[in-house]
């Protein structure tokens, strides 16, 4: 193992900050796998995940068992990770800037489609190595505005080449569920059986650049663009692994999801380690547009009627919103049918606030696909 680090803010007169990165193997010998944990700070259960990784890595790595190169980023926000507000941890936005940390990322296929011009040919393997050269080059040539950026920059730098990314965070509280592009639907299904996924979202453009969707669109944007004479496929697979919820921080469940993570590396031939049986999946991929986000029409005392990873029906009460001063209580339906993965952990909700997500079969909604 090799350990990398990276300056990301080194102003004399104010805190510094800098990235670790943990490499494994020898790049070029294989796929390249690219893993980081906690880029919302304040989503803990990846950076316990990545511990059981690394310990399982160095000793896969010693006894040369490791066929290709595996990148571990235990802490991808030491940003966010510095920051609290009246002892609360706060790290899914920048306290500077307003910014999520999962979103603003540069899309390279853009400056790419004109760079690439007149360079592809019939060849799907050197159209890959010669789109991943331009897309390393796009990312270095990022000339950013602050920090934040510069934390951004630095993690598309390590990830922008890779055949997998997994990118680990949680809900507020929630069952396992991961979001992947649409052409990825195929390549994730045992990823999610292994897991456990009781949710497996899918999108072309999910909306706001989210890390995931800048190290995997850039393949189909490309693909669309060049048209079926250039063969391009869609060679970074980059799924968003929700791990449950902010709470779920615990032995067992962190050895559990790292060795489905190992079991899935095995499968894509990087780890050589035996196959286990593949569980049967909890779910079928369904459109992200066909998430029915439920939000709070009053303040009030929430009791939900349902339980997380429950399948409703239209017109199912989820939870009843209970006014305490009046008494008045307000049934909280599903207008359509679908499986609750993820809500809230707070039980007392002003007017607007998120109550919980279902996942619908038939996509209904468009534009920006992902909360804020």
């Amino acid at each position: 193992m090799q350990i990398q680090r990276q300056p990301i803010a080194t102003d004399d007169s104010i805190a510094a900050f800098q990235l670790t990165s943990l490499h494994f193997g020898v790049p070029g010998t294989g796929k390249k796998v690219y893993i980081q944990a906690a880029l919302h700070a304040d989503e803990v259960p990846g950076m316990l995940v990545v511990q059981f990784l690394r310990q399982q890595l160095l000793q896969l790595e010693s006894t040369g068992r490791l066929r290709g190169e595996v990148i571990l980023v235990p802490v991808a926000n030491p940003i966010g990770l510095s920051q609290a507000i009246h002892g609360a941890p706060f790290g899914r936005f920048d306290l500077a800037t307003g910014v999520n940390f999962n979103r603003a990322y540069k899309h390279v296929a853009g400056e790419l489609s004109g760079t690439l011009a007149g360079r592809l040919g019939p060849d799907a393997a050197a159209n890959v190595r010669l789109i991943r050269e331009q897309a390393r080059a796009s990312v270095q040539g990022w000339e950013v505005r602050n920090n934040v950026e510069a934390l951004k920059k630095a993690l598309l730098e390590l990830a922008i080449d890779a055949d997998i990314v997994l990118d680990l965070h949680c809900d507020n509280d929630a069952v396992i569920h991961l979001y992947a592009g649409t052409p990825l639907a195929e390549q994730v299904r045992d990823l999610a059986a292994l897991l456990g996924a009781h949710a497996v979202l899918l999108a072309l453009e999910a909306g706001d650049e989210p890390f995931d969707e800048a190290c995997s669109r850039l393949w189909w944007d490309l693909a669309r663009h060049f048209g079926p004479q250039y063969p391009i496929p869609p060679a970074c697979v980059a799924v968003t692994i929700e791990l449950r919820g902010e709470m779920d921080v615990n032995y067992s469940y962190a050895e559990r999801d790292a060795h489905a993570l190992l079991q899935y590396l095995a499968r894509q031939g990087v780890l050589d380690i035996p196959w286990e049986p593949l569980p049967p999946p909890l779910c079928e991929p369904t459109p992200l547009e066909g998430v029915e986000p439920i939000a709070a029409p009053r303040s009030g005392v929430l009791v939900f009627q349902k339980n997380l990873g429950d399948l409703v029906a239209a017109g199912d009460t989820i939870a009843d919103l209970i006014e305490p001063v009046s008494g008045a209580v307000s049934p909280l339906r599903a207008t359509r049918p679908g499986v609750m993965f993820a809500r809230t952990a707070h039980r007392h909700l002003l007017r607007g606030m998120q109550v919980c997500k279902v996942a619908g079969t038939s996509a209904w909604r468009n534009g920006k696909l992902l909360s804020s």
